[in-house]
C-alpha cells in the first residue's frame, strides 16, 4: 500500500481525532466554570472531579496525542513544514496542548479539595478561535 492509499484514512484518523480531544477540551471547560460557581455539595463534587479526571485520561488525553503523531506523520510524509499555514496552524496546535496541560493540571489539583478553579472565559476563548484558525488554515492553506 502507498501512502497516497493510506493518506486519506490517516487525514480522517486525524480529524476524527482532532474532534475528541476538542470536544474534551470543551467539556473540561465548562466543567471547570461550572464548578467554579461555588461548591454545593463537596462528596458530589469531588465524585464528579474525579470522573472528570477519568475522562482527561481515557478520552481526551489519549486523543491529544493521536492527534499530534498523525499530524506529525502527515506534514512529514507531504513536506508541509516549510509551509507558512502549517507553522502557523502549529502555533495553535500548540495553544490548545498547553491549555489542555493547563486544565488537567486544575482537574489534578482540585481532587480531593474544596478549592474553586480559576475563571474559564479566556480558555473557551482560546478553544473557539484557536480551532476556527487550524479549520481554516487546514483547508484554505493561504500560504
Amino acid at each position: 500500500m502507498t501512502f497516497a492509499q493510506i493518506y486519506p484514512w490517516l487525514k480522517g484518523l486525524h480529524v476524527a481525532a482532532a474532534l475528541i480531544f476538542i470536544g474534551g477540551l470543551i467539556a473540561e471547560t465548562v466543567f471547570l466554570a461550572v464548578l467554579g460557581q461555588g461548591p454545593d455539595n463537596v462528596a458530589d463534587r469531588n465524585r464528579t472531579v474525579r470522573a472528570f479526571r477519568i475522562w482527561d485520561r481515557r478520552l481526551t488525553t489519549p486523543a491529544l496525542l493521536v492527534v499530534w503523531g498523525l499530524g506529525l506523520t502527515l506534514a512529514l510524509c507531504d513536506g508541509w513544514f516549510t509551509a507558512g499555514w502549517l507553522q502557523l496552524k502549529l502555533i495553535f496546535v500548540v495553544a490548545l496542548s498547553a491549555l489542555h496541560g493547563i486544565q488537567s493540571g486544575t482537574l489534578r489539583r482540585l481532587s480531593g479539595t474544596s478549592a474553586t478553579p480559576p475563571a474559564q472565559t479566556l480558555q473557551i476563548t482560546v478553544i473557539l478561535v484557536s480551532v476556527v484558525a487550524i479549520a481554516l488554515l487546514a483547508v484554505a492553506k493561504p500560504f
